[in-house]
């Protein structure tokens, strides 16, 4: 191997520490294109842990302060730690000097950090709940460093979220938002580029949430950053489908000194595999011009056209459909089996039928949507449906399932079949549904009317700044979950809550069970730090965290739309406008779990004496239905199993008959706790099929630290 000038430099580096921090930097280097989003990564953010105990070995900060050293716990003794800098104020590498370098602190002056990279065992704990919605799925609100709790959700919700809705930090050039525990002002020559790499560490772990066959990741964004938003959507999101839309949010504009007011933002839509904005009734404030949708079902070809819809994208997908004519048109006479030969027109036609294949406009090999048998489902449903005749070449049609559901819940009258067996429906008193166009200018779409003065009914005097229109939200997310009334949709920038909010209007609507996630942290504002810190209080006082934005916005906001009631008690004054009407304090029959991230040691999750910080988790991953399972009872005995309608946990294997023999019909996950595999592989035998069923704690740990459950 022919090796480089840097590579024969990087030998003459001694300490193990900076030659491998050095390797680091010169490949992600190598790894970038001459062309495309060039920006610094920098040294990797830190998160503060305050309830994390401090041992020898922590990494900690000082408690009071935000820009200073990383440093290494060597030993503790009489409250005080005797500290090895790590890292310096600026988060600069610095190699550990002799007995004579060390420091001196009182442990309760100083808090445990995690940088990210390193390995963390997230848990999550419940700090309460509001309970409306009867067997409804909860909606949660997790108060947390959002990068962990992305990772968290790998475990429970890998390729399992349909939209995710996020407003970021548009990097305004004001204090709003932080770096390494710093804010991130004007003055910071790097806050382009700190601003990408915070933006680049969210979005990687948020991709693997997405489901890939059909969702949507929706940014907001301004004028500053939305160019770079848009190159790093397209590096990290290659083959998906990137449109951005200007929104007026200001009819009036915002004034900027020197410039044109301000009255509009940006928002990027990333679709994944068969996601597209259905056509809505979105008012008299919407203006269709050309895009009305036809006032009738929608039948959509069969082959697949766009990113993978080569033959090889999905062998599967690749077979015949067997048709033949008749006085009245086309018909069907059989679907074939998927075809993996070279040659097809070896193949066997029924008598006086065709083949058609999935063959693109250039002529090459393609692939149908949908697989063999689903194409047999629709056709027996009536799904299906041909085109004028073509022989060969005839195209195919199916009902996507958003027209599918359409005809099931009566939108369309079924009336009949043509003679290849499809339906024909009756669409009078379909009222005029459309997508717009990539300019909006919508009155509920006002940040201030339906943004801060709306939630100002809600929370009285607590002030939270640029709140988005709650009509806004809803809209811009209706387009992709209307017909998926079981759809799971996260925002891990949760900031006043509006995303939950609107998915519970989604939900009254058409009496769907969408459930949202979402996730914020709990800072206070600058101008409160200062205030507090004056009075004596730093971040982990009861003081301090009561002012943070989870406790002092985002929970309250949440709890008040749900029970109709401020935090006060008093009944929220008003109605809600557009689309539903109905006074704001009638609430939601909706459930919501507000829970805390918090960080457990491995050491107690191998031993098995963490699962109380892990049952939220679980439960999550389950669907976040019904009650938590615990591993005692009210009484505190341990106990050795325990089933509700949706999971299981089994603690005890002895029981694994008892256990098997009580699982509820509905109940599709299971947890085994044990360290044997054949144990594990021995009761998962006995559960049904398709279960998903996971073994603790060998599956947890191999999520996020893979070197421990390997050893």
């Amino acid at each position: 191997m022919i090796r480089s000038e840097l590579d024969v430099l990087l030998d003459k580096v001694r300490d193990e520490a900076l030659r491998a921090d050095l390797k680091t930097q010169i490949d992600r280097l190598k790894e970038r294109r001459s062309y495309g989003l060039v920006f610094e990564r920098h040294i990797p953010e830190r998160v503060r842990l305050p309830l994390r105990q401090i041992r020898v070995g922590s990494r900690v900060a000082s408690r009071d302060g935000d820009d200073n050293p990383t440093w290494e716990v060597v030993a503790i003794d009489d409250g005080k730690a005797t500290l090895a800098t790590v890292r310096d104020a600026v988060g600069a590498y610095v190699k550990r000097g002799e007995h004579g370098d060390l420091d001196r602190a009182p442990i309760d002056s100083l808090v445990v950090i995690s940088e990210f990279g390193e390995p963390v065992l997230p848990g999550l704990r419940h700090l309460g709940s509001v309970e409306r919605g009867g067997d409804k799925p909860y909606h949660v609100v997790i108060k947390g460093e959002n990068h962990h709790a992305l990772e968290a959700l790998r475990f429970t919700h890998a390729g399992k979220v349909d939209c995710i809705y996020i407003d970021p930090p548009y990097n305004s050039g004001a204090r709003d938002w932080k770096y390494n525990n710093d804010y991130v002002d004007q003055n910071d020559a790097y806050r382009h580029s700190k601003w990408l790499a915070f933006m680049e560490r969210r979005l990687k772990l948020a991709k693997d949430l997405l489901n890939p066959d059909d969702s949507v990741l929706i940014v907001t964004i301004d004028e500053r950053e939305y160019l770079r938003l848009g190159m790093l959507l397209e590096e990290l999101f290659r083959g998906a489908r990137i449109t951005m839309v200007t929104s007026s949010i200001n009819s009036a504009g915002a004034t900027r000194k020197g410039t044109f007011p301000r009255a509009s933002e940006y928002i990027y839509f990333v679709q994944h595999g068969e996601s597209r904005p259905v056509p809505l009734d979105l008012g008299s404030d919407w203006n269709p011009v050309k895009t009305a949708n036809k006032l009738d079902i929608y039948w959509s070809r069969l082959i697949r056209s766009g990113a993978d819809s080569a033959r090889a994208d999905s062998v599967n997908q690749f077979y015949p459909v067997f048709i033949r004519p008749t006085n009245d048109g086309p018909v069907f006479d059989s679907i074939g089996d998927r075809y993996f030969g070279s040659v097809r027109d070896g193949i066997e036609v029924p008598a006086d039928s065709v083949a058609v294949w999935p063959i693109r406009d250039d002529g090459t090999e393609g692939r149908w949507r949908v697989s063999a048998a689903v194409l047999r489902e629709l056709l027996t449903d009536g799904h299906a449906r041909l085109g004028s005749w073509r022989g060969a070449k005839t195209t195919v049609y199916y009902l996507k399932q958003g027209e599918r559901q359409k005809v099931s819940s009566g939108l369309f009258q079924v009336t009949g079949r043509r003679q290849d067996g499809s339906l024909v429906t009756d669409s009078t008193g379909y009222r005029t549904r459309f997508v717009p166009t990539d300019i909006w200018r919508i009155t509920s779409h006002d940040a201030g009317n339906s943004g801060s003065r709306l939630t100002d009914r809600f929370i009285p005097g607590r002030m939270f700044p640029f709140p988005k229109s709650l009509y806004a939200v809803e809209d811009t997310i209706r387009f992709f979950v209307k017909y998926k009334p079981n759809a799971v949709v996260l925002d891990f920038f949760a900031g006043s809550g509006t995303t939950t909010h609107a998915v519970m209007r989604l939900n009254r609507q058409d009496g769907g069970r969408r459930q949202s996630i979402m996730v914020t942290n709990n800072e206070v504002s600058v101008e409160e730090a200062a205030e507090l810190r004056k009075r004596g209080f730093r971040p982990g006082d009861a003081e301090w965290e009561a002012l943070g934005i989870f406790e002092h916005i985002t929970r309250p906001r949440v709890e008040a739309a749900v029970t109709g009631k401020t935090p006060d008690g008093e009944p929220i004054k008003g109605d809600y406008k557009f689309t539903d009407e109905f006074p704001m304090a009638e609430g939601f029959e909706e459930n919501v779990e507000f829970l805390e991230l918090n960080y457990l040691q491995a050491d107690d999750v191998d031993l098995g004496l963490a699962f109380d910080d892990l049952a939220a988790l679980l439960w999550l991953r389950a669907g976040a239905k019904g009650r938590i399972v615990r591993s005692t009872d009210d009484a505190g005995k341990p106990l050795p199993y325990g089933w509700t309608d949706q999971y299981g946990v089994i603690f005890d294997t002895d029981q694994w008959r008892a256990f098997v023999s009580k699982r509820p019909d509905s109940a599709q996950t299971a947890f085994i706790a044990t360290y044997s595999p054949a144990v594990f592989a021995s009761i998962a035998a006995e559960l049904p099929a398709g279960m998903d069923v996971v073994r603790l704690y060998d599956s947890y740990l191999s999520r996020f630290m893979p070197e421990r459950a390997a050893g």
